[in-house]
């Protein structure tokens, strides 16, 4: 492949945006046929692979950390992106490099003009971005890699993978309904689908239902499974302390009620990559857990008064934020800054959060076409909360939110809701 041939920035983003009108297309066949193109990148690889609800970012910012301060070339890849879309695609933490994204991304255009050539539909943004980031991570012989599941398990193009080391299970919930389907034993039946012969699996706390779904894969494919949880957790907003197992006193920085949890996990997961050979101390393990950051989960961004972020993006997620609040901040309600999409349970996610609220200010997710307008949402707030109001930019609502604390004895902001426009937030917070 001469230069002259390779996509610039501008012609990669341009075909970004224009393979991103199919939208999302379920199911292995394209994604097994590009890759067969791409003489399998996958089958050099180790995995490990990552479904669930809510907490499958965090469990594999713990894991990926720990496993680089054990000094392993870790891949990681995961969505949706905070800041921008390369950064899905990580070795140690590093995003891939423009002229890296732009070289490997032309490989995979052209394995994807070769299939409509012939017939075949296109490959979509997500299977395209899959297949980059497994020639990225073959290409700089990455040690082992860390994936998330971007929707599901069984039909999600990351399930193209070999058998996992280890097939890895956040706390799972009702979300995507009309995809994944109605019930949390269907859920749990598409998200356990990673599960694979030869594969070691571990899980945190679920529900009744799912626990049983993912016992009986497991059984099928040979296999057990274990559920981690935390013993003895000292909660803060600042550190937070918990035993797993035989490890005793081990701490986080991440803040949020579900983060000794998350960390559990990945713990589990560790040691069974420790019996597969991988090498990590407890010095490793501890540095990792203590210094792994994953942005919009509970992050405190300022203490006077307190400037947290959370994408609660479904019910699941708000109740778990709400509990957060209601642990650290016991006597005070916040000022929330609330922007969600539309196919979100935006109904029942204000339900929960208002009964943390002193108001609402609702703003519109920009650069997004799925986006609520702030006055639609407000409009639903109106049913849970007498102050609410409808910003016009995220500045604005930053300016009225700072106005309502300092009217309410300092109390918290909390900027919730979809990740999309978080680092948006962040963004207007540090000018």
């Amino acid at each position: 492949m001469s230069e002259e041939t390779i996509l610039t920035e501008k012609e990669a983003a341009l075909y970004m945006d224009e393979i991103s009108v199919s939208g999302m297309v379920l199911g292995l066949d394209s994604i097994k046929e590009l890759l067969r193109r791409l003489e399998e990148p996958e089958k050099s690889l180790k995995f490990v692979h990552i479904a669930g609800t809510n907490g499958k970012g965090s469990i594999l910012a713990y894991i990926s950390t720990v496993l680089k301060t054990a000094g392993y070339k870790t891949g990681r890849f995961f969505s949706p992106h905070i800041a921008f879309p390369r950064e899905k695609i990580q070795i140690n933490g590093r995003p891939i490099s423009k002229k890296d994204f732009c070289r490997i991304l032309t490989k995979v255009k052209m394995a994807s003009d070769e299939m409509v050539a012939e017939g075949l539909g296109r490959p979509t943004v997500f299977e395209t971005e899959t297949a980059v980031a497994l020639l990225y991570f073959q290409e700089k012989e990455c040690d082992i890699v860390v994936m998330e599941c971007g929707l599901g398990g069984r039909d999600d193009s990351t399930n193209v993978i070999p058998a996992p080391l280890v097939a890895v299970f956040a706390h799972i919930d009702l979300d995507h309904k009309r995809i994944l389907g109605d019930t949390l034993e269907e859920i749990a039946d598409c998200k356990g689908a990673i599960i694979k012969e030869g594969t070691s699996v571990v899980s945190g706390i679920q529900h009744g239902e799912v626990k049983r779904v993912l016992s009986e894969r497991c059984k099928e494919k040979g296999t057990d499974i274990y559920f981690a949880a935390p013993e003895k957790i000292r909660y803060s907003i600042k550190k937070q302390k918990f035993d797993v197992a035989e490890h005793k006193g081990l701490a986080i920085s991440l803040a949020g009620l579900n983060q000794p949890e998350n960390a559990a996990v990945a713990v589990a997961a560790l040691d069974v990559l420790s019996k597969k050979g991988f090498e990590i101390s407890d010095k490793a393990l501890r540095a990792g857990l203590e210094t792994t950051e994953w942005f919009g989960r509970f992050s405190v961004l300022g203490r006077k008064p307190y400037i947290i972020v959370d994408g609660a993006h479904n019910p699941d997620a708000a109740c778990r934020l709400k509990e957060s609040l209601d642990l650290y901040f016991p006597d005070e309600k916040s000022v929330f800054i609330l922007g969600v999409l539309k196919d979100k349970e935006y109904d029942k996610i204000l339900k929960i959060l208002s009964g943390a609220a002193v108001s609402i200010i609702t703003v519109t997710p920009p650069e997004n076409e799925r986006a609520l307008p702030s006055y639609e949402l407000a409009k639903e707030a109106c049913n849970y909360l007498e102050n609410v109001t409808a910003a016009d930019s995220i500045e604005e609502a930053l300016e009225t939110a700072y106005l309502l604390s300092e009217m309410n004895d300092g109390c918290p902001i909390v900027a919730s809701g979809s990740l999309s426009w978080l680092w948006r937030f962040k963004t207007a917070y540090e000018k």
